[in-house]
């Protein structure tokens, strides 16, 4: 019987002025484990006159992780952080209540040609901790757990997994791993992952129950414990899941949470761009992403 519970293609989406590959929501599966939102970024080449901008806008029920391959971003929050992220490095934002934030092209790289590629996660938040005040964390590319075993190459970005912890300060029990071979190796994890998992395909391939599995595809688990596969010379994969929640996650726009009230009045707080509620970003006051007219009055 297989083990794949469903395949998904990654789809492009528009945000703003950059396509990206949404891989979650999907129709079929809207989270794995507390991961509800997963975009994969690139790999883009801009040149000179194209920069990466999205203006401050807000977030309630959740914690975004930013993970660079390539490129830079640079983030401000309504906390007051104001950071370059690089690759390699984690930025782990928590909206709790609320939070405001931009990611731009850095300003010194606005005029030169430049990549950009990496991943934009949301991860659901515990329901005791939805309302809770948002926060910030950097964790340097050299603070990420990494090691060789058997001539793979591991990475724990966030969560436990392996008897190891990412210093990434998660809210509830999950993992995020990039695996990594240089030559086709067989990959055998699954006592070491639990609840819901979920393996992105982004260079080489992978074979299992005598299926190949190509880049720009995701995989579900039927039963975490039975993840084994074959990763092709020179791939990479990520995995991402982890315990999902008991209550079911609402996303409208960028808005998440357990609660739809919360949400219909985050949409009207961000509307009326009440800054007591969502708090203008220092440094980057004088634009912000209006809401959907779609949205306002849709349950």
């Amino acid at each position: 019987m297989s083990n794949i519970g469903l395949i998904i293609e990654e789809k492009a989406a528009d945000i703003g002025n950059f396509l990206v590959g949404r891989l979650l929501p999907f129709r079929e599966k809207r989270a794995v484990g507390p991961f509800v939102f997963i975009d994969h970024m690139g790999p883009s080449e801009l040149k000179d006159y194209q920069n990466l901008d999205v203006p401050p806008h807000p977030h309630i029920g959740l914690s975004t992780l930013t993970y660079l391959l390539e490129g830079s971003i640079f983030h401000r929050d309504s906390i007051g952080s104001a950071i370059e992220i690089k690759p390699g490095a984690v930025n782990w934002m928590t909206a709790g209540k609320g939070v405001v934030h931009s990611e731009r092209t850095p300003e010194y790289l606005r005029s030169t040609d430049k990549k950009l590629h990496g991943f934009q996660i949301w991860v659901g938040l515990p329901k005791h901790l939805e309302q809770t005040e948002p926060g910030f964390h950097h964790i340097e590319a050299d603070d990420i757990p990494a090691w060789e075993e058997n001539g793979v190459q591991y990475k724990l970005i966030a969560g436990e997994a392996f008897g190891r912890k990412s210093p990434v300060p998660v809210h509830s029990r999950l993992f995020f791993i990039e695996i990594k071979t240089k030559e086709a190796k067989k990959i055998s994890i699954g006592k070491e992952l639990y609840g819901e998992a979920a393996m992105y395909v982004l260079d080489g391939t992978v074979h299992t129950e005598g299926n190949s599995y190509g880049s720009k595809q995701l995989l579900i688990a039927k039963d975490t414990q039975l993840c084994e596969f074959e990763m092709s010379e020179n791939g990479t994969v990520y995995l991402f899941g982890g315990e999902p929640f008991d209550e079911e996650r609402f996303i409208f726009w960028n808005f998440v949470n357990s609660d739809k009230e919360l949400i219909e009045q985050a949409k009207v707080n961000w509307h009326d761009q009440n800054h007591d509620a969502f708090p203008l970003v220092p440094g980057d006051e004088h634009e912000y992403v209006p809401l959907p007219k779609s949205i306002l009055n849709r349950k």
